[in-house]
């Protein structure tokens, strides 16, 4: 396994130390901020501790001390107390055109031998209208919620 060497500047020290002594943040952060404080093989150190020693006094595994030192070395201070932002692009399968046609299919009549539209028969309906090619009624579900569309409106009140 690779070895990295966490080396602070006095500045960084002091405000990993200001984090984790003061303030409101969250847990993951205190603690990357703790295993680096303990790692720092700098000369601001007094006393570098072994990874063994870490990881028992702050009931965290080894592997995660060994990727926030990753992180610090390859990365910067930032993403190892933070973490990395996704990177993941999710394409979105509901386009304007698509809801409208959702809701107005879902202010229709129901087909016969149903009192109302249910999420997997809307879902049915609109590939079998091709208005989309697929789509779960999960899907269905968050485009109407957004609509704040109330299906059962002819029987409510």
């Amino acid at each position: 396994m690779k070895k990295f060497i966490v080396t602070l500047t006095e500045e960084e020290r002091n405000l990993l130390t200001g984090l984790t002594s003061k303030g409101k943040h969250r847990s993951q952060k205190i603690l990357n901020a703790l295993i680096l404080l303990a790692c720092d093989e700098g000369e601001h150190q007094q006393k570098r501790s072994k990874n063994e020693e870490i990881s028992r006094v702050l009931n965290t595994s080894m592997r995660k001390i060994d990727r926030v030192k990753k992180r610090f070395v390859v990365d910067g201070l930032d993403v190892a107390l933070n973490g990395k932002k996704g990177s993941r692009v999710y394409k979105k399968k509901a386009d304007g055109d698509f809801e409208a046609h959702l809701v107005a299919l879902s202010c229709s009549d129901p087909p016969k031998g149903f009192s109302r539209w249910s999420l997997r028969l809307l879902a049915e309906k609109v590939v079998e209208l091709d208005y989309i090619e697929n789509i779960s009624h999960e899907t269905v579900r968050r485009v109407l919620k957004k609509t704040n569309l109330n299906r059962g409106g002819k029987r409510v009140g």
